[in-house]
C-alpha cells in the first residue's frame, strides 16, 4: 500500500504543508503502508526528518503546479503502483487535479481556502475551523468534503501527551516563540525586542528557528541582553516536549495552532500570511487564543503587552486550556485515514 503526497516546502512557503502531510503519512505507516513524498523544491533539514520517520523522498525539476508536475506525478503514481495521491499546496489548482483524477487515480486535496476554480479530487480536506460547504460549490459530484477541526493532523509524536493535564503557575514563566518556517519579515526580532521591555524575574524563553532562516545571527545578537536566559533550537525533532516545558507561546497562525491547541498551551498568535487570518480572527473571538493581528504590522511594545497580560492571567489560562484540548483531540490524522481506506 504505497500513498504518493505531493507537497512542497520552502523559505517562502514553509514548512507546514509537509508538516501536516507527515502526520497523515504517519497514521498510513502504521497500518502497514508506505509513504513516498514528491518534491519540486528543496529543504534539507525537513527531507532528513521525513527520511528519519521511514519516508521516501523523491524531487522533481518542474515548475510547481504546471501541466509537466501534474503528468510527473501521475507517472510516478503509476511507477509505485499508488492508488491514492495527496496534494497539498496553494500551487495546485483545477487542472492539476483533472490531470491525476483523468488516469484513474483516487484523489485527496488538501486545502485551507477554497483557491481552486473546481474540485475534481475525490476528497477535499480542509481542518480549519471557518471551512464550510460554500467553499466547494464548483465540485464533482462524488467529491467528498471533510470539514473542519474534527480531521486536523496531529504528528503521532504528540499522542503521549494525549491525556496530559497542563498546570498552570500563578505567573507564567516559560515561553515558547514559534514563528513558523520562514519568518521572511523576521517577526521573530520583533518578540524579542518585546521582551526587552519586560520586567519579569525568573523567565525563560524557547525560541524554535528553522535551519533555513537566514536572520538566525541577527537573532542571537538581539537577544544577549535579555535579563533571563533564552534558548535557541534548530529544526527541532521534540515540538511536543518544548510545548509542554513551556507554560505560554507566541506562534505564527498556521497549522501549529491546532498542535498547541491539543496541548493545552495558552497561545499569543501572529498572523504571518494573509490564510492564517480566518482561523486567528475566529479563535480569538472564542477566547481560546489571543490574536495580535498581523505580525509584520505589530510594534513590539503590543506584543509585551499582550504577553505581560497572559503571563499574570492565570485562570484564564487554565480556560484557554481546557477549551482548546475539547476542541482538538488529536484523532483526525485517523479520521482521514479511515476516509480513505475505506475507498480502497
Amino acid at each position: 500500500m504505497n500513498l504518493l503526497i505531493r507537497a512542497d516546502a520552502s523559505t517562502q512557503i514553509g514548512t507546514g504543508h509537509i508538516m501536516r502531510c507527515l502526520a497523515l503519512a504517519q497514521a498510513w505507516k502504521d497500518v502497514g503502508g508506505n509513504a513516498i513524498f514528491v518534491m519540486a523544491t528543496e529543504m534539507l533539514s525537513l527531507e532528513t526528518r521525513l527520511k528519519s520517520e521511514g519516508m521516501e523522498v523523491i524531487h522533481l525539476s518542474v515548475n510547481p503546479g504546471s501541466m509537466e508536475d501534474a503528468k510527473k506525478t501521475v507517472s510516478l503514481a503509476h511507477q509505485f503502483g499508488v492508488n491514492w495521491v495527496v496534494v497539498d499546496g496553494y500551487h495546485f489548482g483545477a487542472t492539476y487535479q483533472e490531470i491525476i483524477k483523468n488516469v484513474g487515480l483516487k484523489l485527496l486535496f488538501i486545502d485551507d481556502y477554497g483557491h481552486a476554480e473546481y474540485y475534481y479530487a475525490d476528497v477535499v480536506l480542509n481542518q480549519d475551523i471557518y471551512a464550510h460547504d460554500n467553499l466547494y460549490v464548483q465540485r464533482e459530484p462524488y467529491t467528498q468534503l471533510l470539514l473542519g477541526i474534527n480531521y486536523a493532523l496531529i504528528r503521532r509524536e504528540f499522542y503521549q501527551y494525549q491525556k496530559e493535564q497542563r498546570t498552570h503557575p500563578v505567573i507564567a514563566k516559560k515561553l515558547l516563540v514559534t514563528l513558523g518556517g520562514s519568518d521572511l519579515n523576521n517577526v521573530t526580532l520583533k518578540v524579542i525586542h518585546a521582551l526587552k521591555l519586560l520586567d519579569l524575574s525568573k523567565f525563560e524563553v524557547s525560541v524554535l528557528v528553522d535551519g533555513n532562516n537566514t536572520h538566525y545571527e541577527k537573532l542571537q545578537l538581539a537577544s544577549q541582553d535579555l535579563q533571563f536566559p533564552i534558548y535557541f533550537h534548530r529544526n527541532i525533532q521534540n515540538m511536543p516536549d518544548i510545548m509542554a516545558w513551556s507554560d505560554i507561546a507566541i506562534s505564527a497562525g498556521g497549522s501549529t495552532i491546532w498542535e498547541l491547541a491539543f496541548m493545552g498551551l495558552p497561545s499569543l498568535i501572529l498572523i504571518m500570511a494573509d490564510n492564517q487570518a480566518s482561523n486567528a480572527k475566529k479563535l480569538g473571538e472564542m477566547r481560546l487564543i489571543y490574536n495580535l493581528g498581523e505580525g509584520k504590522d505589530i510594534a513590539p511594545i503590543e506584543i509585551a503587552n499582550a504577553l505581560n497580560k497572559l503571563t499574570l492571567a492565570t485562570r484564564e489560562r487554565a480556560q484557554m486550556a481546557s477549551l482548546c484540548q475539547k476542541l482538538v483531540d488529536g484523532q483526525g490524522s485517523i479520521r482521514v485515514l479511515n476516509q480513505i481506506m475505506h475507498s480502497i
